[in-house]
C-alpha cells in the first residue's frame, strides 16, 4: 500500500492550470512521486487518493482510492456517495423466485458454499451459520471508501457508484454501475447496466447486458444483450442474448440465444438450445414452483420444461413437457415428447458421440486462474454410476410389474418395453466402464472411506458422509469462516481419486460377496477397459454417421461433380 500526503500549493496551482477542479484540496492526497501532469480537466469531491503513477483525465472521481498504475477517463461519475459493502451481502433469490433460497453473495463465493445455502434449507441452524460468516465478511469489505485497483482502467462510462474495481479490472464505455465489486480482472463493456453484483476473477459482462441482483462466477460471460435478474452463474458460464431470472447456474451453463429463457431452476454443464423455456406458469400458489436439470442436461431447440420437474444428469431433452416429470433415476437418457407426452429412453445418451464431446470439451475450455470453485470433470465417478446402479434395479422392477407391458410409466414418463431392455443393457456396460476406470485410478487406505451415496455439489463430486459431516462442523462453530468451510471441500477434491477407488471397492465387493483380491481388481481393471474401448466404438461410429456425406446436404451448391461437394464438405467441416 502507497504512503499518500497532501498536495503542495504550487502542485494545487499546476492542477488548476489544467483544468482540474476540487470541493476541498486538502481532501485529495497523493503519493510521494506525484505529478501534477497525472490529472486533467477534472473534477475531484470528498476523499480522493491517487496512487504512484494513476491518472485522471476527464472525469469526475468522489470518495475514492485510485490504485497505482490505474486509468480513469472520460467517466461521468465515479463515486462512492456513502457506506458501502459494494455488492457484498447482496440478497439473491436464486432457484426460487419467492426467495425460499436466498444466497446473500459476496466477493470470495464458491459454487459449494452457494449451493449448501440454496439447498440444505431444510437446516436451518446450518444456514443461520453460514449466515453470520458471511455477515462477518460483509462487515469487513465496507467502506466509505471506494476503490480502483492496480492496474485497472475506467473510462468511458457515465455513473460508477459504489463500485469496489479490483487489479487488473477493466470498465469500458458502461452506462451504470451501482452498487457492485469487480474482482482482479474482471470486465465491463459498453451500454452495461448492473446494480448489485459481483463479477468474480476475469468475468466478463458486454455488450449491453443488463443484471440485477447477480453473481457471476470465475470467467464467466454474459454478452450480447443477455438479462438476469436474481442469479447466480458459476465458473465458466457463457450466457448470450438470452434472459435469466432467479437461477443456479452451476459451471459451465451456457445459453446464447435471444429467445432462450431461463428462470426458477439450477442447472450445471448445461446448454440451452434455442428457444429453450424453462418456465414457471404454474402460478395457482404463485411463483413458488423450481425444476432441476442435473449436470450434463442439455435442451434442444424449442424445448420447454413447466416446473416443477427433475431431469436426470446428462439427460437430452427435446419437446414439450408439462407433466412434472422426475427422471433423476436415469442418467445419460432421452426425454421427447410424442403425442403430447413425456417418453423416456434410459441411457440413450451413452451412444451419442455429442455426450462425449461435452464431457472433453468443459476442461479444455476452463479458463480460470484463481480457481475458486470445486469442479470434476471425470467422465467415470461414483456419483453417475451409483445413479446407474439404482437405474438398473429400478428398471429390473418396473418390468417385473408387468413383464409383457409393451410401455410403463414412472414418475409422469414412459418407458417403452424396448427402451427398458436397451437401457438395463446401457448401463451395465457403463458400470463396468466406470468400475475399471476408477478401480485403476487412486489407492485403498482407511482413512478414505467412499462408501455410501454421492453427491454432485454444485460441480464437485463428493460423499454425502463428508458433506453432512461439513454441515456438522458449521454447526458446531467448528468451521467458523466461508474460508474454512471452502477449504473442507478443497482437501475432500485433493483426493478425489481415493475416495473413488473406496467406493469403487465397495461396490465390487458386494458385487463379488467378497473382499476382492488383487488378481480380480485387475480383471476389473481390464474389464473396465474393454468396456470403454467398446463404448467409444459405438459414439465414434455415432460421429462418424455425423461426418458421413449422408450429411452433405447443402454443400457443393454450384457443383455437378460429386467429387466437388465431397471435397466442398470436407474442407468446411475440416475432415479428411
Amino acid at each position: 500500500m502507497s504512503e499518500f500526503r497532501k498536495l503542495t500549493d504550487a502542485e494545487i496551482a499546476s492542477l488548476e492550470r489544467a483544468a482540474n477542479t476540487a470541493a476541498d484540496w486538502s481532501e485529495v492526497e497523493v503519493t510521494a512521486d506525484f505529478s501534477p501532469a497525472q490529472c486533467r480537466a477534472s473534477r475531484f469531491e470528498g476523499r480522493v487518493r491517487i496512487g504512484r503513477g494513476a491518472r485522471v483525465y476527464d472525469s469526475t472521481v468522489r470518495n475514492y482510492l485510485l490504485g497505482d498504475e490505474s486509468l480513469v477517463e472520460r467517466v461521468t461519475a465515479l463515486e462512492c456517495r456513502r457506506r458501502s459493502a459494494f455488492g457484498n451481502g447482496t440478497e439473491v433469490a436464486a432457484m426460487n423466485e419467492c426467495a425460499g433460497r436466498t444466497v446473500r453473495i459476496y466477493d470470495a463465493l464458491t459454487a459449494q458454499i452457494a449451493y449448501l445455502l440454496a439447498v440444505y434449507r431444510h437446516r436451518p441452524q446450518t444456514i443461520a451459520a453460514l449466515e453470520r460468516m458471511i455477515g462477518a465478511y460483509v462487515l469487513e469489505r465496507t467502506s466509505e471508501l471506494g476503490s480502483v485497483g492496480r492496474g485497472a482502467c475506467v473510462k468511458g462510462a457515465r455513473f460508477v457508484r459504489e463500485v469496489r474495481i479490483g487489479d487488473g479490472a477493466t470498465i469500458d464505455g458502461a452506462t451504470l454501475l451501482e452498487n457492485g465489486t469487480l474482482c482482479a480482472g474482471a470486465f465491463v463493456g459498453a451500454d452495461v447496466k448492473a446494480r448489485d453484483f459481483i463479477l468474480a476473477e476475469g468475468a466478463r459482462v458486454d455488450n449491453g447486458s443488463i443484471l440485477e441482483r447477480c453473481f457471476v462466477g470465475e470467467s464467466s460471460v454474459l454478452d450480447k444483450g443477455f438479462t438476469a435478474t436474481h442469479s447466480l452463474f458459476f465458473a465458466n458460464c457463457h450466457c448470450e442474448c438470452g434472459e435469466a431470472a432467479s437461477v443456479f447456474a452451476g459451471p459451465y451453463t451456457v445459453s446464447h440465444h435471444k429467445s432462450t429463457l431461463l428462470i426458477a431452476g439450477m442447472f450445471s454443464f448445461f446448454n440451452a438450445g434455442s428457444g429453450s423455456n424453462q418456465s414457471n406458469h404454474l402460478f395457482k400458489s404463485g411463483a413458488v414452483h423450481q425444476s432441476v436439470h442435473l449436470r450434463g442436461c442439455k435442451f434442444g431447440s424449442g424445448a420447454y420444461i413447466m416446473s416443477p420437474a427433475l431431469e436426470g444428469a446428462f439427460t437430452m431433452i427435446m419437446g414439450h413437457h408439462s407433466f412434472h416429470h422426475d427422471t433423476s433415476a436415469f442418467p445419460y437418457s432421452y426425454l421427447v415428447e410424442k403425442e403430447g407426452r413425456s417418453v423416456l429412453m434410459p441411457g440413450a445418451n451413452l451412444t451419442s458421440y455429442g455426450a462425449v464431446r461435452d464431457i472433453e470439451k468443459w476442461p479444455a475450455r476452463d479458463r480460470r486462474t484463481i480457481r475458486r470453485d470445486v469442479i470434476n470433470f471425470e467422465e467415470y465417478n461414483p456419483y453417475i454410476t451409483s445413479g446407474m446402479l439404482r437405474a438398473v434395479d429400478t428398471l429390473h422392477a418396473i418390468a417385473e410389474e408387468d413383464p409383457d407391458a409393451p410401455t410403463y410409466v414412472h414418475q409422469k414418463a414412459i418407458i417403452r418395453a424396448a427402451a427398458l431392455k436397451r437401457g438395463i443393457g446401457l448401463y451395465n456396460r457403463f458400470i463396468v466402464a466406470a468400475l475399471g476406470a476408477m478401480l485403476d485410478r487412486g489407492e485403498s487406505a482407511e482413512r478414505y472411506d467412499g462408501s455410501g451415496r454421492w453427491l454432485d455439489i454444485a460441480g464437485q463430486y463428493i460423499t454425502k458422509r463428508e458433506v453432512e459431516a461439513i454441515l456438522d462442523a458449521i454447526d458446531h462453530g467448528e468451521l467458523a469462516s466461508p474460508e474454512e468451510v471452502d477449504n473442507r471441500f478443497r482437501v475432500f477434491s485433493v483426493h478425489y481419486d481415493d475416495y473413488a477407488h473406496s467406493w469403487a471397492e465397495g461396490v465390487y465387493a458386494s458385487l463379488l460377496g467378497h473382499i476382492p483380491t488383487v488378481a480380480e481388481i485387475e480383471e476389473a481393471i481390464a474389464a473396465g477397459r474393454n468396456a470403454r474401448a467398446t463404448m467409444r466404438r459405438t459414439t465414434d461410429a455415432d460421429r462418424d454417421r455425423d461426418c458421413s456425406l449422408d450429411m452433405a446436404v447443402s454443400y457443393g451448391l454450384d457443383s455437378d461433380d460429386e467429387g466437388e461437394v465431397r471435397d466442398d464438405y470436407y474442407s468446411v467441416r475440416g475432415l479428411k
